[in-house]
């Protein structure tokens, strides 16, 4: 195995329970938090053997991107900003392959567990809306690609 996906594991993985475990007992993903996973991306870069044009070039356009994209969505209130700059910082350690995947696993389980907590704000009759900690589909959605890369790897050099 290369070291690309283990400073996956090692790097990214807890960074992404650790967002997921502060939004879920907080609704809060700090930024030092946030900083640190968009940091350690050019180490994946250069682990994974990214050259600067057009790979990273393109890389961090599209991190760039999500986060004009969905800083809107924090602008109508539809988001919260620690959710917004997860997104970007996970950006960062997606390919634009990976990418799509991360979003569509995000958002399943972004919406699953907003259907869980809606049944479940209801069920126990609490007034207004429920807050919904995002980080945790985000940090689902980051994972899902972090070891589908390593089970990938483990079949193939076996």
């Amino acid at each position: 195995m290369g070291a690309a996906p283990i400073f996956s594991l090692v790097i990214l993985a807890p960074a992404l329970l650790l967002a997921a475990h502060g939004d879920w007992l907080r609704r809060d993903i700090p930024n030092r938090l946030n900083a640190a996973i968009a940091l350690a991306a050019p180490l994946y870069w250069w682990s994974a053997g990214y050259s600067l044009w057009p790979e990273v070039a393109i890389v961090v356009a599209l991190a760039f991107a999500l986060l004009v994209i969905f800083a809107f969505l924090f602008a109508i209130g539809a988001m919260g900003g620690g959710d917004v700059k997860l997104i970007a910082a996970l950006a960062l350690w997606m390919t634009p392959m990976q990418l799509p995947v991360m979003l569509m696993v995000m958002a399943v389980s972004g919406g699953l567990l907003t259907i869980g907590l809606v049944i479940h704000h209801r069920w126990t009759r609490r007034l207004g809306k429920p807050e919904i900690p995002y980080g945790i589909a985000i940090s689902i959605g980051g994972l899902w690609v972090v070891l589908n890369e390593i089970l990938t790897l483990l079949t193939e050099s076996t």
